[in-house]
C-alpha cells in the first residue's frame, strides 16, 4: 500500500447522481482517485467490508475500475464483486449489492449521456439498500474532497477482469462475477415467462434498441435466448466504449432508427429501447408512441396481472414533474400515490418503508421495489406480461385506458446548453412574479396557482426546496419548469406541459396540438424564447 500525496478538489461538486464531467477531467492525475478516496473516507471506511463495481461501459470505465479495486484493496475491503470487464448494468449493480449484503457499490456511468474520450464519464455511490447515496452523503463526499490530502492504492498489477472467478489483491478478494446471469434470474422470478415464451412462439414481433450501450448482453440473454425471440431482436446489441457514435438516450429524437421502424409499414408488435447504463426505457406499439407517463399508469392498472405484483400494489409514487395520469390510476385503485422531487432515492425510502411497490419518472425511468433504482429491462417485460395476459396490441391497451381513466396529454421540451447564468436567471424572475401570477389569463387560460415545489419526506422528515416551478391553469392543466442537474455542460432548462381530457375526449388529438394553448401560456409567462434566442427546444418528448 501506497499514500499517495494530492490537492482538493476546486469547486468540483459531486450532483445527486454523483460526480459527471467530461472524461478527460477524470483522466487527469488525481482526480479520480480524489473521489473516490472522498467516498471511502466520507461512508466511514471500508475496512473489512464488501463493495459491488461495474459500470456501463464506457471508454475509461475499465482503467477506472481497475484503479479502484486497487483503492480498495488499499483501504481494506473484505472483498469486491466487479462486473466481467467492468460490465453491470445500473439495475443490477442495484440488485448485487442487495443480494450479497454489500456496504455499498461504485457504478461507473454517466447514465443517458454520450460517452468516449471526448464526452462523459461519472462515478456514483450506492448505498446497501441498492439505492443512491442520499444527499447527506453526497454532501460529506462533496465536503471531504475539499480538505483531502492524501489517498491510499496498493502497490499491485492491474486485476483481470476478463475472466469470471476469485483473485487476490493483496488482503482483499476480487470477485469477478458473469454481470448478466443473477439479473436475468431475477427477471425469470417475477415474470411469466413461459407465457412469454408462447407469446414470441406465436409469432410476436420485437424490436429492442439498446443503443450500443450496456443493457445489449442483458437483452439478448433474456429475449433471444430464455424467452425464444428471433436473433436480431436486440439491434446495436454490443456495448461500445463510445457507445458507436450514438446519444444512448432513449427518447425520439435519439432512438430515431426505432422510431422509424416502429411507425413504418411493417412495424413490428412492440418496441423498445434503453440507455446507457439500463436504467431508462422507451415502449412504442406498431404506430403508436407510449409517453413515460402513461406507462407508469398502464402498468399501474395491469400490475396484478404479472406474477411478481399477483397480490396487489403498496402504493405508486411519481416524480412531481410526471404527470398526474398515475394518480388517476390510484384514486380509482384505492391507492396511496405519493409526489415527489426527481431523484430515485426519494422513492428509494417509500420503498425502504413498505409504502409503494412502482414508481417511475416522466425521464423514461420506471421501476419497482425489487431493486431501488429505476430499471429500463423490467419496464419491457412489465409491457411484455401485459400484453400476453391481456392479448391486445399496445394501442388498444392505451385506448382502453383513456377511455376508462381518461388522457393527461404530455409533453417536455428540453432546452440544453443554455448559458448557466441565464437560465438561473429566468427562472430567478419567475421566481419573483409567482405570487402574482395566480387569477392572471395568459392566452385564455386562467392561473389557478403557482409555486416553487418543496417536499418533506414523510419517512425521514427530511425537507427538499427549490425543486422546480409548477403553474396550475384551470380545468388541470399545467406547466413545470426545472433545471436538470445530469448534464456536464451549461444547464438544461427542462418544461414539462401536460393538459388533462376526460373519457373518450381524450383520444383524438395530436399531443403537441392538444397542448398547443399550454405552450403559448408558457412563452407569454416566461419568455423562453425572447430571453434565451431559441426558437424551439432541442428536444421534443
Amino acid at each position: 500500500m501506497t499514500r499517495h500525496a494530492t490537492t482538493p478538489f476546486e469547486g468540483q461538486k459531486p450532483g445527486t447522481s454523483g460526480l459527471r464531467k467530461k472524461t478527460r477531467v477524470f483522466m487527469q492525475p488525481r482526480y479520480l482517485e480524489n473521489f473516490v478516496q472522498a467516498t471511502f473516507d466520507a461512508i466511514g471506511g471500508i475496512a473489512g467490508q464488501t463493495l459491488v463495481l461495474g459500470g456501463d461501459g464506457r471508454f475509461f470505465g475499465d482503467a477506472a475500475a481497475r484503479t479502484i479495486l486497487k483503492m480498495a484493496a488499499a483501504n481494506g475491503a473484505r472483498r469486491v464483486i466487479v462486473g466481467q470487464g467492468a460490465w453491470l448494468s445500473t439495475p443490477a449493480a442495484s440488485h448485487l449489492i442487495r443480494a450479497r449484503s454489500a456496504m455499498g457499490g461504485i457504478i461507473l456511468s454517466a447514465s443517458h449521456n454520450p460517452g468516449g474520450p471526448d464526452e462523459d464519464f461519472g462515478v456514483k455511490y450506492n448505498m446497501g439498500n441498492g439505492g443512491p447515496a442520499p444527499e447527506s452523503v453526497t454532501a460529506a463526499i462533496y465536503a471531504r474532497t475539499q480538505y483531502i490530502t492524501e489517498y491510499l492504492c496498493l502497490d499491485a498489477s492491474d486485476p483481470d477482469l476478463t475472466t469470471v472467478g476469485e483473485a487476490q489483491l493483496g488482503t482483499m478478494v476480487v470477485e469477478v462475477a458473469d454481470p448478466v446471469e443473477a439479473y436475468a434470474d431475477m427477471m425469470e422470478s417475477l415474470f411469466d415467462f413461459n407465457a412469454l415464451r408462447a407469446m414470441f412462439n406465436a409469432g410476436f414481433r420485437m424490436r429492442m434498441d439498446s443503443m450500443c450501450a450496456i443493457t445489449g448482453p442483458y437483452a439478448v440473454e433474456i429475449f433471444e435466448r430464455r424467452l425464444g425471440a428471433p436473433a436480431g431482436t436486440v439491434t446495436h446489441a454490443t456495448p461500445l466504449p463510445d457507445f458507436g457514435g450514438m446519444h444512448p438516450d432513449p427518447n425520439p429524437t435519439w432512438a430515431h432508427e426505432l422510431m422509424a421502424e416502429m411507425m413504418g409499414a411493417d412495424a413490428p408488435d412492440f418496441g423498445a429501447a434503453s440507455d446507457g447504463d439500463g436504467d431508462r426505457n422507451m415502449v412504442l406499439g406498431a404506430g403508436i408512441y407510449v409517453s413515460p407517463s402513461d406507462s407508469l399508469a398502464v402498468l399501474a392498472a395491469n400490475a396484478h396481472l404479472v406474477p411478481g405484483y399477483k397480490s396487489g400494489l403498496k402504493g405508486v409514487a411519481r416524480s412531481m414533474p410526471t404527470s398526474a395520469a398515475v394518480d388517476r390510476v390510484a384514486a380509482e385503485m384505492g391507492l396511496d400515490c405519493y409526489e415527489t422531487p426527481t431523484g430515485w432515492k426519494f422513492f428509494g425510502n417509500l420503498m425502504d418503508a413498505g409504502r409503494v411497490s412502482l414508481c417511475g419518472e416522466e425521464s423514461f425511468g420506471t421501476g419497482s421495489d425489487h431493486v431501488r433504482e429505476k430499471d429500463g429491462l423490467w419496464a419491457v417485460l412489465m409491457w411484455l406480461n401485459i400484453l400476453a395476459v391481456r392479448q391486445m396490441s399496445v394501442a388498444e391497451i392505451l385506448q382502453d385506458h383513456w377511455a376508462r381513466f381518461g388522457r393527461n396529454y404530455y409533453s417536455r421540451h428540453d432546452y440544453e446548453a443554455l448559458p448557466i447564468d441565464q437560465a438561473e436567471a429566468m427562472l430567478g424572475d419567475l421566481r419573483t412574479r409567482l405570487d402574482g401570477l395566480k387569477g392572471a389569463q395568459f392566452e385564455g387560460l386562467s392561473v389557478e396557482s403557482a409555486d416553487e415545489f418543496s417536499y418533506t419526506d414523510p419517512v425521514d422528515g427530511s425537507i427538499s426546496t427549490g425543486q422546480g416551478f409548477r403553474i396550475l391553469f384551470e380545468g388541470g392543466s399545467r406547466v413545470v419548469l426545472r433545471l436538470s442537474g445530469t448534464g456536464t455542460e451549461g444547464a438544461t432548462l427542462r418544461v414539462y406541459l401536460e393538459r388533462y381530457a376526460p373519457g373518450p375526449d381524450g383520444l383524438e388529438h395530436d399531443p403537441q396540438e392538444a397542448l398547443a394553448p399550454i405552450i403559448k401560456a408558457t412563452e407569454a409567462i416566461v419568455g423562453i424564447r425572447e430571453r434565451t434566442g431559441r426558437a424551439e427546444p432541442n428536444v421534443i418528448t
